[in-house]
């Protein structure tokens, strides 16, 4: 507001001089009159070519930052209790985890002071390097494999767009005070997703069907990084394209919204090389955090190759990954 209202009076205070200095009765002012005005306006000039403007872009940067100024030093140590060197310096693929990392630091209030976007491609992937005035901030680092960055001005509204899909996502919250000495923090990321996993049983899958899509609501394409959980009710549309094979297994991530479970309606559409519709059916799947809820069945109607006959499940393996695992079929 003060920088606005010094560019304010700066216009207005040329544009007096230049009428001033064209008319008659300026002509007539004495020099130390003239004088002062100039004084004005050389002061109105320093301080605008002085104060530079600061943008939200400002506080974002992409890849590893190198400042041997900086006084805190944030590497990820682990990933949902596996340690982070496993996913990038063995033959255990890093996407495995995550293929984006975001470091962000907020101040208490929540205004965001730094971001550092980073891809599984550099170098120094898990690590970060900010210089910050001494005080308590709130650090904020997500893992995740989505085709861009969320959006990170709030911390208690992580955003993610239908646009770039949803993954799995990993997250540390945590609260660092800076002093006099330089801070080394290593946090452990944590799984905030919950994982619906649709299976077709169904023994082909018509050869119209180009793409199949999925809306569903009751989870959240955002969440709050102090609570873990979801925090808006969003409208998630995922589309997968099945020209190059005919993938029968669909993951769709959510974040339980305000909650560590809920139940999500899911609306499946079956669609043609031109986006028209071949067919449409609707499920109510149950979802936990940290869990997998498996939704299998024959949705064209043919023969099935789920030896229940959709019926059920006769046994059940849990993965080490998530907590466990539920199974739903139609």
């Amino acid at each position: 507001m003060q920088r606005l209202f010094s560019i304010c009076t700066f216009l207005h205070m040329s544009s007096s001089v230049v009428r001033a200095l064209s008319s008659s009765v300026v002509r007539a002012l004495n020099a130390r009159n003239l004088v002062h005005y100039m004084c004005i306006l050389c002061t109105l000039l320093s301080l605008s070519s002085c104060e530079k403007a600061i943008t939200d872009s400002d506080s974002v940067v992409s890849g590893s930052v190198a400042d041997k100024n900086a006084n805190l030093q944030v590497t990820v140590f682990s990933i949902e209790k596996t340690p982070f060197e496993t996913f990038t310096r063995t033959a255990t693929p890093a996407s495995e985890a995550c293929t984006r990392l975001n470091f962000a630091v907020y101040t208490l209030d929540g205004s965001r002071v730094k971001q550092l976007n980073q891809t599984s491609a550099e170098a120094d992937f898990g690590k970060a390097s900010f210089q910050l005035e001494p005080g308590t901030y709130q650090l904020v680092v997500v893992g995740h494999s989505a085709s861009g960055n969320p959006t990170m001005t709030d911390p208690t509204k992580i955003k993610f767009e239908n646009a770039d899909g949803f993954t799995d996502t990993y997250l540390c919250y945590a609260k660092v005070t800076i002093g006099e000495d330089k801070v080394d923090y290593k946090v452990s990321l944590d799984r905030i997703t919950a994982l619906c996993r649709f299976v077709l049983t169904d023994t082909e899958i018509p050869s119209e069907v180009k793409k199949m899509r999925f809306y569903y609501t009751g989870g959240s394409g955002a969440f709050d990084a102090t609570t873990g959980l979801g925090c808006v009710n969003s409208k998630q549309d995922v589309k997968f394209d099945i020209t190059s094979a005919p993938q029968k297994q669909f993951d769709l991530y959510t974040f339980p919204y305000k909650s560590t479970e809920g139940t999500i309606h899911l609306v499946v559409t079956a669609l043609d090389a031109s986006g028209v519709e071949i067919l449409q059916r609707e499920f109510d799947v149950s979802i936990e955090k940290n869990y997998i809820t498996w939704v299998s069945g024959s949705f064209f109607g043919g023969s099935s190759t789920d030896p229940t006959g959709g019926a059920g499940i006769t046994s059940v393996t849990v993965n080490t990954d998530w907590a466990g695992e539920t199974y739903q079929t139609f």
